[in-house]
């Protein structure tokens, strides 16, 4: 029996054909050195806890690390008090423009009000801030989303900074799937 396709898979699959003219533009720019060392997602498929559009497409945000913040500088970073993430982070007329062009290229639902351009590594976890494969518009609604996943990486960056865990675990716990940290700690 063929697989059929949902109405919104096939929107996501036409707008991964519009988003390439746009993946090569950004490809292009990182090879000029502009880039951020990628994020490797683990190899291993795992079964996620949530549902699948609370989490990117992982072809098109596969997260990205910011080279400056490593785990032997996090006190002078993410975990110094004096640090900020406004240091680093992107103007809102990057993220708006990004977020209107992946709304209209991946034929999302809804408007640009209905989604938080998310960073899916958080800034505060070593991401990095204007790779395009570490944003992604995030919806609101309905839960869980962008508010849920914001919980979660207040949670993890109070970790790394405490010691209970390493910046790569951290990265690697958002990416692999952030909705079962949620709900473990919700508990």
């Amino acid at each position: 029996m063929p697989m059929r396709l949902n109405y919104r898979k096939k929107i996501i699959i036409i707008g991964a054909v519009a988003a390439a003219l746009l993946i090569a533009l950004f490809v292009t720019q990182s090879k000029r050195g502009r880039g951020f060392a990628p994020w490797h997602p683990p190899t291993v498929a795992v079964e996620r806890a949530g549902p699948a559009w609370a989490y990117p497409d992982p072809n098109r945000t596969p997260g990205f690390v910011n080279p400056n913040i490593t785990q032997a500088n996090i006190e002078e970073t993410i975990c110094n008090p004096n640090w900020s993430t406004k240091n680093i982070r992107p103007p809102a007329s990057y993220t708006t423009k990004l977020k209107r062009a992946q709304i209209q290229q991946w034929g999302l639902p809804g408007a640009t009000a209905d989604y938080e351009e998310d960073h899916f590594i958080s800034l505060d976890l070593g991401g990095s801030p204007t790779d395009y494969r570490n944003l992604w518009p995030e919806p609101y609604a309905p839960k869980p989303g962008a508010r849920e996943k914001d919980v979660v990486e207040r949670y993890l960056h109070k970790e790394v900074c405490a010691g209970a865990m390493t910046l790569e675990a951290a990265q690697n716990a958002i990416t692999t799937d952030w909705y079962r940290i949620y709900m473990q700690i919700q508990r």
